[in-house]
C-alpha cells in the first residue's frame, strides 16, 4: 500500500504544472511537474516527509497532511479519496459537515500575523481563529457550535461589534443565506444543517423568505466595520476563502492599504493584545 502510495504521489507531482501552483516554469527543471520543495512548501510540510512518502517510507500520514497534499496536487475528489484509503484513513465525509482544520490552513493563520483571520465550517460555525481575530471581535470561541455559527447571530441580532449599513446587511444576508442552501445540498444527511436552517425560519422572516427563494451560491467578500472600544470603528473588507475541496470558509479581515483604518489594525498585533493603543 505504502509504495503504491509513493507512486502515486510522484505521478500527481509530475503531472502539475509548475505555472499553475504559482512557481516559475523556467528552463532549468530536470523533470515535470513540482519539486518535492514545492510540495513541502505549498503543503506546510517538509521535504523529507513528503520523501518519505515518496519512496513507502512513512506509515502515519494525518488526515490533515493528507487534505494539504491534496489540495496542493489538485486531485479530483475521486483521487483524493483514493489517497486518504492508500493511507489508511476514511476519505473527508461527502454528507455532513467537515470540521476538521488542515494544518496548512493553521499556518496560514499563523503567519499572516496582523491579519485577523476566522475559519468557519460550511454551514459558518466558527471552529478556529487566531488571536488578532479574537481581539478585533472581542469574542473568543463561543462554547456551543449555535452561538459560534454568523448566520444564526446575525439573523437573532447578535451581531457583537459588527455594524453594516442596510444595504451592506442586504447583501451579506443574500450570500450568506445562498451559501447555506448550497450546503445543506452538499451535505443532505447532517441533521445540525437541517436543524439550523429549520430553526432560523422560525425566527426570522427575513431568513425564511431569503430561503424561499431557493437562491443558491457561494459566499466570497463583504464589508463591515468594526466598533472597537479601544481603537474606534474598523471598517473592514471580509474575503472569503474556501478551503478543504470546500468544507471550509477562510475569511480574511482587511483594510483599505494606506489607510487609517490599516494603521489602527495593526496595533491588535499579539505584542499589543494587552494594551491595542500601546
Amino acid at each position: 500500500m505504502h509504495s503504491e502510495l509513493g507512486v502515486l504521489l510522484r505521478r500527481w507531482r509530475e503531472r502539475v504544472e509548475p505555472a499553475a501552483a504559482g512557481f516559475p516554469a523556467g528552463t532549468h527543471r530536470r523533470a515535470p511537474g513540482l519539486r518535492r520543495e514545492e510540495v513541502a512548501l505549498l503543503s506546510g510540510i517538509s521535504v523529507d516527509y513528503v520523501v518519505k512518502l515518496e519512496q513507502g517510507r512513512a506509515t502515519s500520514a494525518s488526515a490533515s497532511v493528507l487534505t494539504a497534499l491534496a489540495r496542493t496536487l489538485r486531485l479530483s475528489e475521486p483521487e483524493r479519496d483514493h489517497l486518504f484509503r492508500l493511507a489508511g484513513h476514511a476519505p473527508p465525509s461527502g454528507d455532513r459537515l467537515v470540521t476538521e482544520v488542515p494544518d496548512a490552513v493553521r499556518l496560514l493563520a499563523e503567519r499572516l500575523g496582523v491579519v485577523p483571520v476566522a475559519v468557519h465550517d460550511a454551514a459558518w460555525h466558527l471552529i478556529e481563529c487566531n488571536d488578532v481575530f479574537t481581539a478585533l471581535t472581542g469574542e473568543p470561541l463561543p462554547g456551543t457550535r449555535r452561538e459560534s455559527n454568523a448566520v444564526w447571530r446575525h439573523f437573532t441580532g447578535d451581531t457583537g461589534r459588527v455594524v453594516t449599513t442596510p444595504e451592506q446587511a442586504e447583501r451579506f444576508e443574500r450570500a450568506a443565506v445562498a451559501d447555506l442552501r448550497s450546503a445543506s445540498a452538499r451535505y443532505p444527511r447532517d441533521e445540525e444543517v437541517r436543524a439550523l436552517v429549520g430553526d432560523l425560519r422560525r425566527v426570522s422572516s427575513r431568513f425564511a423568505r431569503l430561503w424561499d427563494s431557493h437562491v443558491v451560491g457561494t459566499h466570497t467578500r463583504h464589508a463591515k466595520t468594526i466598533m472597537h472600544p479601544r481603537l474606534g470603528p474598523l471598517a473592514l473588507h471580509c474575503d472569503v476563502l474556501t478551503e478543504y475541496a470546500g468544507h471550509l470558509r477562510v475569511v480574511l479581515y482587511t483594510a483599505e492599504r494606506g489607510s487609517d483604518t490599516a494603521r489602527r489594525l495593526r496595533l491588535l498585533t499579539p505584542s499589543r493584545l494587552a494594551d491595542p493603543l500601546g
